[in-house]
């Protein structure tokens, strides 16, 4: 790596570092502190980056990752689930505002039809990676209003496949407009089926036996051999690398392997989707905006109005209250990274001249950086939708939502899960034992194949929206690492341990272990109250001479008063 190129890697890293937690403080949000940072540092502002070119190929690595986490994501029980708002409101909303927006670009602007026919769709697209940012940050995820926005998003997410598809077929100047289309849905069809063989038949085996070998750093390797290998396969064959790494996320989306293999991409995949994202803003000419402002403002103003008033009459028309429907479409208004993605495609495949590039860019931005205000309004009017409802669906717990967390399944872990069977709790569990894992998935049980002591493994099953994380690992020592690390990672998650005896339990509660439990405690307590039996004592004297036992016991062991298992006393 030549110097220079290294110097213009350190000046995006700084110019990140320092844009994006501002634009966060002032309400923008991490994206456009991202673009916003690319701005500054391109060659419309400071110019302090000459190869903006090679930036932006190491940074389309970024927008591989962020397809297959996606993919990943886009699970197909998730999908039936929300069926009705994903296949009804998210396809109309896809088809009516991409027709629109083609037919006002090819007879109101006089762009030709091929490119028209791809503008119009990759506008109709929202960001998925912001609007999702929003959601979390307003806890609005599992509200009527982050529903039917989540709903939308997810149909978006799945035309981006016939739509890269489309993008490659539109190059082709033999092929006419229809064939183009019923080609990239026959692609679609062809994608899904080596999706099914590949996933049952040659990946799943290939990950099992890699987790087999224990080696961590394997696995690691293997994961991003996965996207980056797909990726290239795809492109091979004349589609886009994109769509191959959307591919290899439906591969894994219902396996054992998928939250420990999201957890080996993931920080690969957040810094180079920022490059993306700085990429972009590096392209972007400020020269065009300057040139003529009020134009540019007033087609941002035009395409945001007309995705705003649309999805508000189609999401009226799927039943939402007028509120929630207006929260929606304001929310969803803007243009997002998967119209960037497509128009940097078709520009590299001769489908958009410079100008017209440019000036879609400018128009995705510019959108982008409207929408955090646009949000606040958004969910200060999904609020009041709630609080004025006398409909409780707004508070339902999302049917996909986990409310315990087993870390560990080995021989405590499994009977805790046999015990929450029987009362038809529902759990996830994870363990790092491949072939415990594979036997009781094909017993029914909803076990991962995952390390506990990686954030991202639990944040990935849903730690952070989780009611209760129970710890119970074999080896004692990584279960104070899982607690330390639970701690840190979800301040206000409950944590209960398993302890090994009362020094084991001190430790864990000063690494952060809400309540702890001794199985050596509780082995002895067993065999008291059978020694007590037989020596003729009450049921009741048994039962008050164990709680006060117990009560002492992790008194002392834990250092705070009241602590106890459930069923002895409550926690404070």
């Amino acid at each position: 790596m030549s110097l220079a190129y290294l110097t213009d890697i350190i000046i995006l890293l700084a110019a990140a570092v320092v844009a994006v937690p501002l634009a966060r403080v002032i309400g923008l949000g991490t994206v456009p502190g991202f673009l916003l940072a690319g701005i500054v540092v391109g060659p419309s502002t400071l110019g302090l980056i000459d190869n903006a070119e090679e930036i932006r190929h190491l940074a389309e690595l970024g927008v591989v990752l962020l397809l297959f986490i996606i993919g990943i994501e886009l699970k197909p029980s998730r999908l039936w689930l929300m069926r009705r708002l994903v296949f009804g409101l998210g396809t109309l909303q896809v088809v009516v505002t991409g027709a629109l927006i083609t037919l006002a670009a090819a007879w109101l602007f006089g762009l030709p039809m091929r490119s028209a026919l791809l503008v119009g769709p990759a506008l109709a697209l929202s960001s998925t990676a912001f609007v999702l940012q929003l959601l979390t940050e307003q806890k609005m995820l599992v509200s009527a209003y982050g529903r039917a926005s989540i709903a939308v998003l997810l149909f978006q997410d799945l035309a981006v496949v016939p739509l890269l598809a489309l993008v490659s077929l539109l190059a082709v100047p033999e092929l006419s407009i229809t064939a183009d289309v019923s080609l990239a849905l026959l692609e679609g069809l062809i994608i899904l089926a080596l999706i099914i063989l590949g996933g049952r038949y040659l990946l799943q085996p290939i990950l099992h036996r890699v987790a087999r070998f224990g080696s961590p750093e394997v696995f690691t390797a293997t994961a991003v051999l996965l996207v980056l290998g797909t990726a290239t396969v795809m492109a091979q064959i004349g589609l886009s690398m994109a769509m191959g790494a959307f591919v290899a996320g439906l591969l894994v989306a219902d396996s054992e392997f998928r939250h420990q293999v999201v957890a080996e991409i993931q920080p690969f995949r957040g810094l180079l989707i920022g490059l993306f994202f700085m990429s972009m803003g590096m392209a972007m000419s400020l020269d065009l905006f300057l040139a003529a402002p009020l134009t540019v403002i007033a087609l941002v103003v035009l395409l945001m109005a007309l995705k705003t008033a649309l999805l508000y009459l189609l999401a009226r028309l799927f039943g939402q209250a007028s509120g929630v429907a207006l929260a929606v479409s304001l929310l969803l208004a803007q243009s997002g990274e998967f119209g960037l993605v497509l128009f940097a495609v078709a520009f590299e495949n001769g489908l958009l001249d410079s100008a017209l590039f440019q000036q879609l860019l400018l128009i995705v931005i510019l959108s982008m950086l409207m929408t955090p205000p646009l949000a606040r309004v958004a969910n200060r009017l999904a609020v009041a939708a709630k609080t004025g409802s006398a409909d409780a669906m707004d508070e339902a717990p999302d049917s996909e939502a986990t409310p315990i967390l087993l870390a560990g399944f080995g021989r405590v872990g499994r009977r805790v899960g046999q015990i929450l069977e029987m009362r038809g709790i529902r759990y996830a569990a994870v363990d790092n034992n491949a072939a415990l894992v594979q036997r009781e998935r094909q017993a029914g049980r909803t076990v991962f194949y995952g390390d506990a002591r990686q954030p991202d493994v639990l944040r990935s099953m849903g730690a952070a929206e989780a009611g209760l994380v129970i710890v119970s690992v074999d080896d004692f020592k990584v279960n104070e690492e899982v607690v330390e690390m639970l701690r840190s990672s979800f301040p206000d998650l409950r944590i209960i341990v398993r302890g090994h005896d009362m020094e084991h339990c001190r430790r864990l509660s000063e690494r952060g272990a809400g309540l702890t439990v001794s199985e050596n405690l509780e082995a002895s307590i067993a065999l008291a109250q059978e020694a007590l039996v037989t020596a003729g004592e009450t049921r009741e004297d048994i039962d008050a001479s164990v709680d006060h036992f117990r009560r002492e016991y992790y008194k002392f062991a834990t250092r705070v008063p009241h602590r106890a298992p459930p069923g002895t006393t409550k926690e404070p």
